[in-house]
């Protein structure tokens, strides 16, 4: 499923690389441990967290992540905006806990 699909779907807030929303979601993983998050995410998932900080991209960079949904209605500072938007990773924005964001994409990627 493109990610501009899960955007629609999720009613997600973009807020970098609006240009790769055409890129293929292979699956999702929710976690807020970045070694978690390093040993155990596919390339292609969409990960599904709170934390806001800017070593967030650099785990979906090295782990080439579709992207980052962060929850609870939490946005990014500054620093982090600037670093997704420098390394093109897509950094997405839900007012929905992990648990309902987790559960609606596994429906819509496993039908």
């Amino acid at each position: 499923m493109k990610l501009k699909e899960i955007v629609e779907k999720l009613q997600l807030k973009v807020l970098t690389a609006r240009d790769k929303l055409d890129e293929e979601v292979t699956g999702g993983y929710t976690s807020d441990l970045l070694s978690d998050v390093i040993a155990n995410s596919k390339q292609g998932n969409l990960w599904i967290t709170l934390q806001t900080h800017q070593n967030t991209i650099a785990v979906a960079k090295l782990k080439d992540l579709a992207g980052i949904i962060i929850v609870n209605n939490r946005e990014p500072d500054e620093e982090t905006l600037a670093k997704a938007k420098e390394e093109n990773v897509p950094l997405l924005c839900s007012e929905e806990m992990a648990f309902e964001v987790s559960g609606k994409l596994y429906e819509l990627i496993n039908p």
